[in-house]
């Protein structure tokens, strides 16, 4: 298998190889200092603003997915294979039908954030004509500009524009960069394995997952890449400087999304570790709806074309989004070592604040999610000061069945309640066998709230999470009590 030190990542339809101190550069950094194309703004370095938008084009079946991205928290290392397209790349000579649309409806004041707009906008675009869009009905161009900030506070005329273009009908980048030449160039890389160095810092990019184990146990200390969407930003804020780099988007099977039929044991979504939320949103809207509603919320699209499962369940937050579901659905984790394969439930894997159940050289490599059957209620809840883009106060899961108006299983787990996210086990013993009424529910929160150990923070106090712990399944109680049914 061959070897590669360099990186090859193609640019606006151009080839580049990129060696040395760039290789660890931002990709906003390298276009804007290394190849003058400034269009892509940076302002937030922290992924929040859209400003430094771009499309960033994967293989997928025959042709390139185009998905856009914010460059200022995605490092050159990550992309060798694939081609990124710029503000400046857009058009061939003359405004495409956003950019158009952007000068009719007078959707520039400042104009800083324009590109980062107009590349979000084409982004949107792509997914619409790719036949993959996930939102419910018509597309949402609020949801979808959620990662783009105007700090005029110039939205209306904005999301004018984009219906504006949308009726105009805007071309796919494909018109522009025909798939076939840069398919081909970028096939012949995507299957070598990459070893890469400057200085004191390497890169270390496996194609088989033994050989990734192995640089692990060589390199204890080595960081592993998957989206880097939270690494990127610690990166750019200097609060680590790591020096050894595991990517692991290399190891394709990592990134399979399918849901199996385990006969008895029910149907379960199988996702790698490297399944990004974009990803993971084209099953979920299908097989768990309450799951795609909140991972709607807890990111930007360019987050969620970046950001990985994995990585969410490896930086263990007790505030991470996707925890409370997995713990209630009672996932397994797929376990790579040394010493083999292992499977852990979650429930079992964190053991206190950011340290879980895995050994030196171990790495995660597979989520398997057991689906609701259809007697039983899932509720996922996201407490935040806003809508989008908000770290969570506050979140829970909750899992019921029922055999006729009494309560049979109960599941409950609580985020930003404690080091970890906790499940609520006297709660759950206490609702088994009781009938579903307000009032259960009402003793069930008070029980809640003596299980849960919250502290004050600038997101919200300590007595706050609290009657949020007793009053969400009261919440829990109204929204599902209509559709109780006693035979």
């Amino acid at each position: 298998m061959p070897t590669r030190d360099h990186l090859q990542i193609w640019i606006n339809g151009h080839r580049h190889e990129v060696r040395g101190d760039d290789m660890f550069l931002s990709l906003s950094d390298f276009l804007r200092d290394r190849l003058r194309l400034v269009g892509t703004k940076i302002v937030c370095s922290e992924g929040d603003c859209g400003a430094c938008s771009v499309l960033l084009g994967r293989p997928k079946s025959n042709r390139l997915e185009y998905q856009a991205i914010d460059a200022c928290i995605a490092f050159l290392f990550q992309l060798d294979g694939t081609h990124v397209v710029t503000v400046e790349g857009l058009s061939g000579g003359q405004l495409t039908p956003v950019q158009q649309a952007m000068v009719d409806c007078h959707g520039s004041q400042c104009g800083f954030c324009t590109p980062g707009f107009v590349v979000a906008m084409h982004g949107h675009c792509e997914q619409m004509s790719s036949g993959e869009r996930t939102n419910r009905d018509e597309p949402n161009w609020r949801q979808a500009l959620t990662g783009n900030l105007c700090r005029c506070t110039g939205y209306s005329p904005i999301l004018e524009a984009a219906e504006r273009a949308q009726a105009a009908g805007c071309p796919s980048v494909a018109e522009r960069y025909p798939p076939a030449p840069l398919l081909a160039e970028i096939a012949n890389s995507a299957t070598d394995e990459l070893e890469m160095a400057s200085g004191r810092r390497k890169v270390y990019g496996p194609t088989v997952r033994s050989d990734a184990v192995k640089f692990l146990v060589e390199n204890p200390g080595a960081t592993i890449v998957a989206g880097a969407t939270d690494l990127g930003v610690q990166m750019n804020k200097r609060h680590i400087a790591p020096t050894d780099f595991l990517l692991l988007n290399r190891l394709l099977e990592f990134r399979k999304v399918e849901v199996n039929d385990q006969g008895e044991e029910g149907r379960v979504l199988m996702a790698g570790a490297m399944a990004t939320w974009a990803d993971l949103e084209t099953v979920l809207c299908k097989e768990l709806p309450q799951f795609s509603e909140i991972l709607s919320r807890f990111g930007s699209p360019q987050i969620r074309h970046m950001g990985t499962l994995g990585g969410n369940i490896i930086n263990a937050s007790p505030i991470a989004d996707s925890l409370p579901v997995l713990h209630v659905l009672e996932a397994h984790l797929g376990i790579e070592g040394p010493e083999g394969s292992r499977r852990v439930n979650i429930n079992d894997f964190y053991q206190d604040y950011k340290q879980f159940d895995l050994a030196p050289g171990e790495l995660l490599a597979q989520i398997a999610m057991p689906l609701p059957r259809e007697d039983e209620w899932l509720r996922l809840y996201k407490i935040t000061r806003r809508r989008d883009l908000d770290i969570s106060t506050f979140t829970a899961a909750i899992r019921m069945r029922r055999d006729r108006d009494r309560i049979s299983e109960a599941r409950i787990a609580y985020g930003a309640v404690g080091p970890i996210v906790l499940r609520l086990p006297q709660t759950e013993e206490f609702l088994i066998g009781k009938t579903f009424t307000e009032e259960t529910m009402r003793l069930a929160g008070d029980m809640a709230a003596t299980e849960i150990t919250p502290i004050s923070d600038v997101r919200g106090s300590a007595d706050y999470r609290r009657q949020l712990a007793k009053n969400v399944l009261l919440k829990f109680y109204h929204e599902e009590h209509p559709s109780l049914v006693v035979v």
